[in-house]
């Protein structure tokens, strides 16, 4: 599709400045390590995450849904919705592949690996939502392929997807302050600051809760959803228990993370030891 890396960098590009802005006018909590250096880890992570892609990946998701029309592959290429339903039905299907996507990195050891560097992070604002390793990246860039394959919707509906998943991530990842009769309103329709943050919580009850990313239905509709932490956004503690109180914003500390050593795997509730869980 013609200009599809201009249009999802330049709205990637607007949202983060949006967002950091907001963070700056009104932010929810105090932040417990150096900005600037958390900032500069997670910025370079997401520029090695899209090179790894385009190294690792001649075809992206995009391009797939384009091959698959071509081909007649998939469940839309077999309904011929009207365009408006197509999209609207493509972004709902393929963003509940997402939440499945993260509830299974938080329960198989091996995903859980690379997951925690997500997790690891000791404040929670808009550069969090970047902050995946590179073989996270490289698995969930497959698994939406084989989604989009399956699936066989339109290129546009897939870019649509695509640039609203990230542009909402950013936006559930912030630290900014809504005032509670609108977040109360609003989670009805998106995942919300206050609501996702409940997910980075240190505590397991929390944060094997309110996994998604874009569309805040799937939480409720498959039990996952929890309201608000219960020590509150100002109290409670952000992060993983077995790194409390150390650096994790060491861009070489956060690429090693997989191979460190794993006490346990995540689950629904801790089974004995949960310091490296999250």
């Amino acid at each position: 599709m013609q200009n599809e890396g201009t249009i999802r960098l330049s709205i990637f590009l607007g949202v983060l400045l949006a967002m950091a802005c907001w963070e700056l006018a009104a932010p929810r909590r105090a932040l417990s390590q150096s900005k600037w250096r958390r900032w500069g880890s997670n910025l370079a992570i997401v520029v090695l995450d899209t090179l790894v892609v385009r190294v690792m990946f001649p075809v992206l998701a995009v391009a797939a849904a384009v091959w698959a029309g071509q081909k007649g592959w998939g469940l839309f290429n077999l309904l011929q919705l009207p365009g408006w339903l197509e999209v609207a039905a493509a972004a709902v299907l393929l963003d509940m592949v997402v939440y499945w996507q993260h509830r299974l990195f938080h329960v198989i050891p091996l995903f859980w690996r690379m997951h925690r560097m997500h997790h690891a992070d000791m404040d929670f604002d808009v550069t969090t939502a970047l902050r995946f390793h590179p073989f996270e990246i490289i698995l969930s860039m497959a698994i939406k392929l084989l989604a989009v394959l399956i699936l066989g919707p339109a290129a546009m509906a897939v870019l649509i997807f695509e640039v609203l998943l990230n542009g909402t991530a950013m936006f559930n990842h912030g630290n900014v302050r809504l005032a509670p009769d609108l977040d109360r309103w609003l989670r009805l329709l998106v995942v919300t600051p206050d609501m996702h943050r409940v997910h980075h919580s240190i505590e397991a009850r929390e944060y094997n809760s309110n996994f998604g990313f874009n569309l805040p239905w799937w939480d409720r509709l498959f039990g996952s959803y929890q309201d608000q932490p219960g020590a509150g956004h100002a109290g409670m503690q952000i992060g993983l228990r077995a790194y409390s109180g150390r650096i994790c914003a060491n861009l070489i500390w956060m690429l090693v993370l997989p191979f460190k050593s794993l006490q346990m795997g995540p689950g629904p509730e801790p089974r004995g030891n949960e310091n490296d869980q999250g």
